[in-house]
């Protein structure tokens, strides 16, 4: 576990110098691999597509592991899996773009790099703040959970089924699509539980909370897997909420997607914060037990 929490540091560091370092020129080869398995329909196909590379994965960590230096060269793969993973783009890096876009139409362009592929963003604070909250969750803090349970090839894994189930743009048939669209909601359901319990324990618990359980209420049947983790959205601009309110809590404020921007960008980043230390607690644990 240390060497995945400071794997984590580290590439949280250099996205934060490079952010370059997160487009990672693969989609090219992404869709050569699965229009090859062209012959292969749903769920079976998802499997194949994203469990080839993770069985790839899981035996060039096991391999590492057993070479000499097997400790740096488990860093560095770890290091170079969370980049990919933390993809398409950096988060925080998209975010800085909408902030200095000098009007109104190239803000609303740049705020579409948040969109997975063949969405939209609506530049509003509830449209730009949703796309804020699910761009958060693919690009850091999912990737991050599997990534401290399962290792670099959860990780992977996690990065792979999203973008089969969110790119419209893959040569997928509807089958696969809506297979692919299921285990990707699935994945993201259990990160996003606990980044709501996160924002609940960094922000305003009552807000939250409320917000999570009119959320949970309102949910059909299945719907961990069968829709996209909508609570996390509503928690999270339920926390923005509270902050406009406890300041002047203007119209105009309610309104405001940069103003929803910020502080949202806050409220993940101290998230982050809280997730960075209870595994630096584990970490010390382990090494004092």
């Amino acid at each position: 576990m240390a060497i995945r929490l400071l794997a984590a540091l580290v590439a949280l560091g250099l996205l934060h110098l490079l952010p370059q370092l997160a487009r990672w020129h693969v989609d090219g080869l992404q869709r050569r691999w699965v229009a090859a398995l062209g012959d292969l329909h749903g769920a079976v196909r998802v499997l194949v597509v994203a469990g080839v590379p993770v069985v790839l994965c899981l035996l060039l960590a096991t391999a590492l592991h057993h070479a000499s230096l097997g400790d740096l060269a488990l860093l560095a793969l770890d290091v170079l899996v969370l980049l990919f993973c933390f993809g398409p783009r950096a988060f925080e890096a998209d975010l800085e773009t909408i902030l200095a876009a000098p009007d109104r139409p190239s803000r609303e362009a740049a705020a579409q790099q948040l969109a997975d592929g063949g969405e939209r963003v609506t530049w509003s604070a509830h449209g730009l703040g949703e796309a804020i909250a699910y761009a958060a969750l693919r690009r850091r803090f999912g990737a991050l959970l599997w990534f401290f349970v399962l290792g670099p090839a959860g990780a992977l894994g996690y990065r792979l089924v999203q973008s089969l189930g969110r790119d419209d743009t893959l040569p997928l048939d509807s089958v696969s699509r809506e297979a692919a669209r299921r285990t990707a909601n699935a994945l993201d359901w259990v990160p996003a539980q606990l980044l709501v319990f996160t924002l609940a324990v960094v922000g305003h618990w009552d807000a939250v909370m409320a917000a999570w359980n009119r959320w949970r209420q309102q949910a059909g049947d299945g719907h961990w897997y069968r829709e996209e983790s909508g609570f996390l959205a509503a928690a999270a601009c339920a926390d923005i909420d509270v902050e406009i309110e406890a300041g002047d809590g203007y119209v105009e404020e309610r309104s405001d997607p940069l103003l929803e921007l910020v502080r949202m960008r806050s409220a993940f980043l101290r998230a982050l914060v809280a997730w960075m230390s209870v595994v630096a607690l584990v970490v010390m644990g382990s090494w004092l037990a």
